[in-house]
């Protein structure tokens, strides 16, 4: 007697069924997503449903960092209170020497006729949590695309540069670190003015910078900014310093290892750049018209050339073909030539040769 389980019990397709269903669907949602971002409206939906859950499991967490702060001491807020003086003072001396080179430069500028910088506007943002992929360095801030945040955008500290804006939603913004592995600056040797390109490490503690030749002049210590070259990041920003040069005699590039400037991991409290490059775009490289003249006219001259010798040939053969035979020319009367010997004069001594 077959035994068949009650209607209750009944578990519909086998699990190797559905596995293979879902595998295939979460590929085919992952390639569309990847080239045609056929999913972006669907995040920011889902992201703007979950902000508020998301605020809420933050909740303990900023009353148990508030109650923290309501505990310090008078003593420690004495000592940050001159801290702050110093550093007060320091700043207020750095800027004052800040505006008479900035008057000097744009006085400068106005006699090379150069073109002035721009000043580039920023929001405040604050760090909300960091994300739970334990392979990339990415953190999440309060603010999105309602607030003016745009994908792409810099982001910085008081310190130097922090990352990059990779991901835009409604309330909330991704921000990939400079330690991320994906993540590449054009950057440029403060002291020297070389310029290379700068990326993340897997390990996500520093930076590698690669492309660097071994015969470059890179020390240990150098600083590096910001170039400006991708329209991304406005120039002469701090980006990291050189911790470690390996010069290998079998590679044609040098190993350097840098320290970002910025603390990447320990800033709340950013900036995002909304910088806005005026350089105008490089044009469509097209086929000059003089050259497409030049190289029409040395073709038609070539063929002009070979038709007028095709006619030249035609009219020749029929020429030569009705010309009579030419006679032979009458040979040419000889000159009168002197007479081979003159007659001998007789000599006294032969017999019968008298006068």
């Amino acid at each position: 007697m077959e035994y068949s389980p009650p209607p209750l019990f009944k578990q519909g397709p086998p699990a190797l069924a559905r596995l293979i269903f879902f595998v295939a669907l979460a590929i085919a949602l992952l390639v569309s997503d990847a080239r045609f971002s056929t999913l972006e409206i669907v995040r920011g939906v889902l992201g703007t449903v979950l902000y508020p859950l998301q605020r809420a499991a933050l909740v303990p967490r900023d009353l148990f960092m508030g109650a923290a702060d309501i505990a310090v001491t008078g003593a420690s807020l004495r000592h940050e209170n001159d801290d702050l003086r110093k550093r007060n003072l320091q700043l207020s001396t750095q800027a004052n020497q800040a505006a008479v080179l900035a008057q000097e430069n744009m006085h400068l500028r106005a006699v090379l006729e150069l073109r002035q910088h721009i000043a580039t506007q920023s929001t405040p943002v604050e760090i909300q949590y960091d994300t739970s992929d334990p392979f990339t360095q990415k953190i999440v801030v309060g603010q999105g695309s309602q607030q003016g945040i745009q994908n792409g955008a810099p982001v910085v500290s008081e310190d130097g540069v922090v990352g990059q804006v990779t991901r835009v939603f409604p309330l909330q913004s991704e921000v990939t670190l400079v330690t991320d592995r994906d993540l590449a600056i054009p950057v440029q040797v403060l002291r020297t003015g070389l310029r290379s390109v700068i990326y993340g490490t897997p390990k996500g503690d520093s930076l590698d910078l690669r492309f660097v030749p071994t015969s470059a002049d890179l020390v240990v210590g150098d600083e590096l900014v910001t170039s400006g070259l991708d329209g991304v990041y406005p120039p002469g920003l701090p980006v990291a310093k050189v911790a470690r040069v390996d010069k290998l005699a079998d590679t044609a590039f040098a190993r350097v290892t840098c320290a970002p400037v910025a603390a990447v991991r320990g800033a709340r409290q950013m900036l995002v750049l909304h910088y806005q490059n005026d350089i105008p775009p490089r044009p469509v490289e097209l086929e000059p018209v003089a050259d497409k003249n030049a190289k029409g006219g040395k073709k038609g001259a070539k063929a002009a050339k070979g038709e007028k010798a095709d006619k030249a040939d035609a009219n020749a053969k029929p020429a030569a073909a009705a010309q009579p035979a030419a006679k032979p020319a009458p040979a040419a009367p000889a000159a009168p030539g002197k007479p081979a010997a003159a007659p001998a004069k007789p000599s006294t001594g032969q017999p019968g040769a008298q006068r």
